[in-house]
């Protein structure tokens, strides 16, 4: 991947996750906040005599004391040797890959997000940058491996998943980082890796969703994905709401999310006349960590985009992208294909897969 590529998805990751994302590929609208003549100036609230709480503690870090906000604006600095000797955090540690950049959470030691800019290019499918096989990564020549830069007592371990009946799942498929052996191979680090449910989930329907965000490319001239996993409530018998998951390892060390989100958002030319103009559309969709059935709907698992930031903590997009852009669902066909590795082993001839239209 040039570059030039490689800095473009980890800048368009880093900002997206602070609320920029493509923003300033879109033009936000103008608004006026205008009272209609029939309706009345607010009247100010009466001042309260009740004392204020404490203001909120803005800034820690250590030896250079706390920073506190004392009225909207402004700061204060307060002496203090409560963390003399270390901040707890918490750490974010940012991964940037060739291909993809990611979160990692290193309490659930797995992922917290991770993001990917599909090309033709970048999938090696474009024929004004021809790439040789000789170039190309192979999967049969990676293997999964812990990832050094994790401090051990925070780092997935291979062991964990010894035995524990779940597949180790790529946030970012090995697919999508052809460009390089390299490339392929960081997609195999355990910090890329997530417990999925193997038969009917990982590899199956998880897959063919993996599939159907590569062959947006045929249709939109970037792509961008985002992969996160997540814990969502579920409503007992007794009518109270938990989050249950199971933790694997000896001794528990990895947590298993009860779903993944993929989050797409897709670009295109808006028009041959404009193509410094583009047309944004964007998606969401969760799924179970659980057997899905092959002929279940992608649409039946649309949801807002808000609700994945909601439940993950994380801001993808900015308001002004969400207003501006179009619902992938209508720009495109969200259909996706049931390829089984069997099928593909009976029938080596098969014709390769058409982008949706």
């Amino acid at each position: 991947m040039p570059s030039s590529t490689i800095v473009h998805a980890a800048v368009f990751a880093v900002g997206a996750l602070v609320g920029g994302g493509v923003a300033t590929a879109v033009s936000a609208r103008n608004r006026r906040d205008v009272l209609p003549p029939s309706v009345a100036a607010p009247v100010p609230a009466p001042v309260s005599t009740q004392t204020a709480p404490p203001p909120p503690v803005i800034d820690v870090k250590p030896g250079e004391g706390t920073k506190m906000q004392t009225a909207p604006g402004s700061l204060m600095q307060v002496d203090t040797a409560v963390l003399k000797y270390g901040n707890p955090g918490p750490i974010s540690d940012l991964l940037v890959r060739r291909a993809y950049v990611a979160g990692y959470d290193r309490r659930l030691r797995h992922p917290a997000w991770t993001a990917e800019h599909l090309t033709l290019a970048s999938l090696g499918k474009s024929v004004l940058e021809p790439r040789s096989n000789d170039e190309a990564g192979d999967r049969a020549n990676s293997q999964f491996t812990e990832d050094a830069s994790i401090p051990a007592m925070f780092r997935a371990k291979l062991s964990d998943y010894f035995r524990s009946g779940y597949d180790r799942g790529h946030m970012v498929p090995a697919a999508d980082a052809k460009m390089s052996q390299a490339a392929m191979d960081e997609t195999f680090l355990l910090t890329n890796i997530a417990p999925q449910v193997g038969a009917g989930f990982n590899r199956h329907y998880w897959a063919y969703v993996e599939d159907w965000c590569r062959r947006l490319t045929s249709t939109f001239a970037d792509v961008y994905v985002f992969t996160i996993p997540l814990y969502l409530p579920k409503l007992d018998t007794d009518g109270k709401w938990r989050v249950c998951h199971e933790v694997i390892g000896n001794p528990p060390n990895i947590s298993v999310p009860t779903h993944f989100a993929k989050v797409v958002l897709a670009s295109k030319p808006s028009s041959p006349s404009r193509p410094d103009i583009p047309e944004i559309s964007t998606g969401a969709f969760v799924l179970p960590n659980a057997v899905i059935p092959d002929e279940a709907k992608l649409e039946s698992f649309v949801v807002p985009i808000e609700a994945v930031e909601r439940a993950a903590g994380l801001t993808l997009f900015s308001d002004a992208v969400k207003a501006n852009s179009k619902h992938i669902c209508k720009t495109t066909k969200c259909d996706v294909i049931v390829r089984r590795f069997d099928d593909a082993v009976k029938r080596p001839d098969r014709k390769a897969i058409a982008g949706p239209k």
